[in-house]
């Protein structure tokens, strides 16, 4: 929908008939602050278009781009690269005049290659060029992302592929973002390599705040002390519950995939990985601990459950490890979250959503500050709660805890 907003026409493919037909009445499939005003804004101007025709839509395309799942295989660390190689098979047979192939989905260091050999099976190398332009846009803030990114990272060798991205991305480039124009596979890295160091600081951090609970250190305080050093820098300095979403966990999984085909050891992001799976398990004894231990038929509440603010994405988010741990033990759970309902919950007895905060809160023994929703911010959780005793546990540290306190409200935090 970007690159429609920038003068181009753009048509979307999907085999989901009742996707296609819900975007062309401009029912968006997820939730992604700004997108619904643009897509609209954008079809009705003909820039825009979805189709289930593939032919019809490859055949007029100079740029064809490849966004489809890569998901984490069963019982493996590596990425399911089905999805990639059935479409350029189809792909393939549309391919009659020049086309630049691009892959936007992340997938391990090679799969270029392989994609190339699929094609080079059916087509004359000259018709073609498949190339790497790794995605970076947060969930969340994915239009801003788009349009003013830090980067623009294009894997190719072939100059005149280069020129037409560079010509794609071009109101954007003189907008002053930077161009990098690498190698194929060291554009498959980079995305890699960038996800996996943003996961690392995370469970750093995670890490350093455990450290912080047990020295009596507020972790807020290193994080600002270990950010305000421009090599450090201060994002993805905040501690909370494990990281999650559609990304680092099987992009961290991926890359250890790799090292393992290259035979290299990647210690470090194996730690990392490991750190972050035992995350929950630490919530949870705190958790435990916040309740001496009786959980059955304690009512807990969740405000938030996906992984992070402004999307409706719970992949591989905490609450998909800690609400059935605690259901489990016989807790009665409530949650609350501005992006709906979810399925993955409706299997448990006593775990039911609320449409509004106050429902989730009432008469709760325990608050589960979880995802830092901005309507989260300014609670007055006496006036919600409607009981004396009750603990808020703040996975954001969003409050602050001395006011918390002064206010008598029986208040805990991470890392402090």
């Amino acid at each position: 929908v970007c690159f429609s907003d920038l003068g181009n026409k753009v048509v979307c493919v999907d085999k989901n008939k009742t996707k296609i037909e819900n975007l062309k009445k401009g029912v968006i499939p997820i939730y992604e602050p700004g997108l619904q005003e643009l897509v609209t804004k954008n079809y009705k101007s003909n820039r825009l278009s979805f189709t289930k025709d593939l032919k019809d839509a490859t055949s007029n395309s100079d740029v064809v781009f490849i966004c489809v799942g890569t998901p984490t295989k069963k019982n493996s660390f590596s990425a399911d690269l089905s999805q990639v190689y059935k479409v350029t098979r189809e792909i393939r047979k549309y391919i009659k005049k020049f086309k630049v192939i691009v892959m936007k989905s992340t997938v391990p260091v090679t799969t270029g290659e392989e994609i190339e050999k699929i094609i080079l099976q059916k087509k004359s190398k000259k018709l073609f060029s498949v190339i790497s332009n790794p995605e970076f846009l947060r969930e969340g803030e994915a239009l801003r992302d788009f349009m003013f990114p830090d980067r623009i990272v294009i894997g190719t060798n072939n100059t005149k592929a280069n020129n037409i991205m560079k010509n794609l991305y071009d109101p954007i480039i003189k907008k002053g973002t930077k161009y990098l124009n690498t190698s194929r596979r060291g554009a498959e890295l980079i995305k890699y390599a960038s996800n996996a160091f943003l996961a690392t600081k995370i469970s750093y951090i995670n890490e350093i705040a455990n450290l912080c609970e047990k020295t009596k250190i507020n972790v807020e305080d290193v994080s600002i002390g270990m950010g305000l050093d421009q090599r450090i820098g201060s994002r993805f300095l905040r501690p909370g519950p494990a990281y999650g979403g559609s990304c680092f966990p099987k992009d961290t999984r991926a890359l250890l995939a790799t090292g393992k085909k290259f035979n290299t050891n990647l210690s470090i992001i194996k730690s990392t990985v490991k750190s972050n799976e035992l995350r929950h398990k630490i919530l949870s004894i705190k958790i435990k601990k916040l309740l001496k231990n009786k959980i059955k038929n304690k009512r807990i509440t969740f405000l938030g459950v996906t992984f992070k603010p402004n999307t409706d994405d719970i992949r591989e988010s905490s609450s998909l490890k800690l609400i059935p741990l605690l259901h489990k033990s016989g807790a009665l759970i409530s949650y609350y979250d501005p992006s709906g309902e979810k399925i993955n919950f409706k299997k448990y007895k006593n775990v039911s959503f609320k449409n509004k905060i106050s429902h989730a809160c009432k008469n709760s023994d325990l608050i589960i500050l979880h995802t830092e929703w901005n309507e989260f911010k300014n609670l007055n959780f006496k006036k919600l709660v409607k009981k004396r005793n009750f603990i808020v546990y703040d996975l954001r540290n969003i409050y602050s805890h001395k006011k918390m306190i002064s206010n008598n409200i029986n208040y805990f935090g991470i890392g402090r």
